[in-house]
């Protein structure tokens, strides 16, 4: 062996031997003390909770420091923590011991609400309560035990028979949900932005909803009593729908049956519709003097006790002044539309008067221009043009029911002309 290579191994040796010491020194804090780094504070917890000297001392889970020295006091075990140089621990901080590893090795971890003073000095001491201390194994397991034992067996036996019987020949569609759950995630994950778009929109969906949540509750109570009805109805509603497709056939074999005369029905009544909306003054007398004129006779002849009006016709020649000569009629097969001609009777009686010219008019639309003029104005009762034997003007009035009379009705007719 040469000179040289004995001296590489023993400054090797001599490196090696410092270095081992150096470590040793500072995992036993022999060189803190010698150097006179790091501070050294007191803590107090009610006990060990599994605690030895040499555990790590953590602030939020890192480490700053480890138990240097434990002494059992009255009131419980007093810890002698040396953190390193430098360490700012808050004076409120409280403290907890937490399992560091799963074969029971504790730590002792600080954890303040905030990073704001007063910090803990050197030789100051923090205070631990029975909530810092971690649950004991024994009173888990004689929890454990009073839960277990509170389940029913039998009750137990028939849950998980079930579940047997749930998951049974499940395996392949709950791969599948496994696997699409998967899917759905990474395609959530995919779409981040949209899914922050459809929940900000989301959020005004809500706040709308809340805004109009006197209007839903009104919709829900009206929707509840809506309900209510309907179901008290139930027999009723039962039998509509019972008859409603019978109902239907009838209905549509009905409309089949007239689909070759409804439509042309339907024309005529519009042309007839037309007609009465022209007439509507002559109507409206039609309908006011008729029944009045036929309500005063109804006893007006002894004998067999009732009346009889007769409507007679005299017999006069067709009215042609005012129409189109017979060789410009147009046949009724031609259907195409062309002027509209004015026909009416201009030749006055004894013609049949009928027509636009004769039709009554009212108070309010005096029928300017008109030929003839009824007698009779609906809107006031009085007879135009009429007057009696001391010149006031002759109103037509309802005479009443004068089956009141009895046998004398019949008086009426000489009575009534005379009556004011």
């Amino acid at each position: 062996m040469t000179r040289g290579v004995r001296t590489r191994i023993i400054a090797f040796m001599v490196l090696s031997a410092v270095g081992i010491v150096y470590i040793a020194g500072t995992y036993l804090g022999l060189v803190d003390r010698v150097l006179g780094r790091g501070i050294t504070v007191h803590a107090t917890l009610p006990s060990s909770g599994g605690l030895f000297e040499g555990s790590e001392v953590t602030y939020r889970g890192v480490k700053v420091g480890k138990v240097s020295k434990m002494q059992a006091t009255a009131e419980g075990i007093t810890l002698d923590l040396a953190l390193e140089d430098g360490t700012k621990l808050p004076e409120d901080s409280p403290m907890y011991v937490h399992n560091l590893s799963a074969v029971g090795e504790q730590y002792l971890d600080f954890e303040p609400p905030d990073d704001k003073g007063p910090y803990v000095e050197a030789g100051g001491t923090l205070h631990g309560t029975a909530k810092s201390m971690p649950v004991d194994e024994g009173d888990l397991l004689v929890e454990l035990d009073q839960f277990v034992n509170s389940v029913d067996k039998d009750n137990l036996q028939t849950v998980v028979r079930e579940l047997g019987t749930m998951f049974n020949d499940t395996g392949g569609p709950l791969q599948r949900l496994l696997d699409n759950g998967s899917e759905f995630v990474r395609q959530a994950s995919d779409h981040t932005d949209e899914t922050i778009a459809l929940l900000d929109q989301g959020n005004k969906v809500l706040t709308t909803q809340q805004q109009e949540g006197d209007n839903i509750r009104g919709l829900s109570t009206d929707l509840h009593a809506l309900t209510n009805a309907l179901a008290a109805s139930d027999g009723d509603l039962e039998k509509v729908l019972d008859g409603t497709p019978g109902t239907a056939r009838e209905l549509d074999a009905l409309l089949k049956d007239l689909e070759p005369t409804l439509p042309v029905l339907l024309g005529s009544a519009v042309s007839v519709n037309q007609v009465v909306v022209s007439h509507l003054d002559g109507i409206e007398q039609l309908l006011v003097t008729y029944p009045r004129t036929i309500s005063a006779g109804f006893t007006g002849t002894p004998g067999d006790g009732y009346g009889h009006v007769n409507l007679q016709f005299d017999s006069t020649p067709p009215c042609t002044q005012g129409y189109k000569p017979r060789n410009q009629w147009r046949p009724p097969s031609d259907l195409t539309d062309a002027k509209i001609y004015p026909a009416r009777c201009t030749a006055g009686p004894p013609y049949a008067m009928r027509g636009a010219n004769y039709s009554p008019g009212t108070s309010a639309n005096p029928s300017p221009g008109r030929l003839y003029r009824s007698s009779y104005d609906p809107d006031t009762g009085f007879v135009g043009g009429a007057v009696d034997r001391r010149g006031n003007p002759v109103r037509f009035v309802d005479q009443g029911n004068l089956s009141i009379l009895g046998d004398d009705s019949w008086k009426w007719f000489l009575v009534g002309p005379v009556n004011e």
